[in-house]
């Protein structure tokens, strides 16, 4: 499992991308790490910025070399900050966010496209969704997210790809973790046709695929893990 110390994230982009890290980005990393500051992942251990954020980021940059495709700040950007409205509570000292509402000075900070990429990746609260129980209004839930991101543009669907890979990845270190079945069933419901429905994406098809087939022996292998 990658993990990059933030110190390290700057030498690293310019290393992949031959691209000198301009203020644009230096924003983007100092906005994750102060809302993601401190924030750990399921082991209860892991840095959130050093195992997730930061690991997505480079991969979603590889994936734009590997296919000979331009890398730009604003896509890097967007990697960096593709989780930020999820903990936007965590951010102490943007006043100007107090003031006309998170998401107005996101976008007015980072503009219109990062602040679409984010907003169309944040999860939905489950209340706004129909059904009897929790488990209707997540059915619903994941299939209204499974509808908005096939129909999303190709940055879009890197970002998600690479987020996604990255959780698999993650939870199949933690055996007994309740997430390892809605990993295996949302696999087989979406995300790996996700990777063949135009713009295909050979290179996470087989990433993802390793994922879910990790995830499927550890399944197999606890039969008794908790579903929610």
């Amino acid at each position: 499992m990658e993990s990059i110390k933030t110190d390290n994230i700057i030498p690293l982009i310019e290393k992949e991308t031959n691209l000198h890290v301009a203020n644009f980005v230096e924003s983007a990393i100092e906005l994750a790490k102060e809302a993601h500051a401190g924030v750990k992942r399921e082991d209860g251990t892991s840095s959130f910025l050093e195992t997730h954020i930061w690991p997505v980021t480079m991969d979603v940059i590889r994936h734009y070399m590997s296919v000979n495709r331009s890398v730009t700040s604003t896509q890097i950007v967007s990697a960096m900050l593709h989780d930020i409205l999820e903990d936007d509570e965590r951010i102490l000292d943007l006043y100007a966010s107090k003031t006309y509402g998170f998401d107005a000075y996101f976008e007015h900070r980072f503009g219109y496209y990062v602040n679409k990429l984010a907003t169309t990746l944040k999860t939905k609260p489950l209340e706004i969704y129909q059904g009897s129980n929790n488990k209707e209004r997540e059915f619903e839930r994941f299939h209204d997210y499974c509808n908005i991101l096939s129909k999303s543009d190709y940055d879009v669907k890197v970002v998600k790809l690479a987020d996604r890979l990255n959780n698999m990845r993650f939870i199949s270190k933690i055996p007994g973790n309740e997430k390892i079945k809605r990993y295996v069933r949302e696999a087989e419901d979406f995300y790996l046709a996700y990777t063949m429905l135009d713009p295909a994406m050979p290179d996470f098809y087989a990433y993802i695929r390793d994922a879910y087939e990790q995830l499927r022996k550890i399944e197999k292998n606890t039969p008794d893990l908790i579903t929610r």
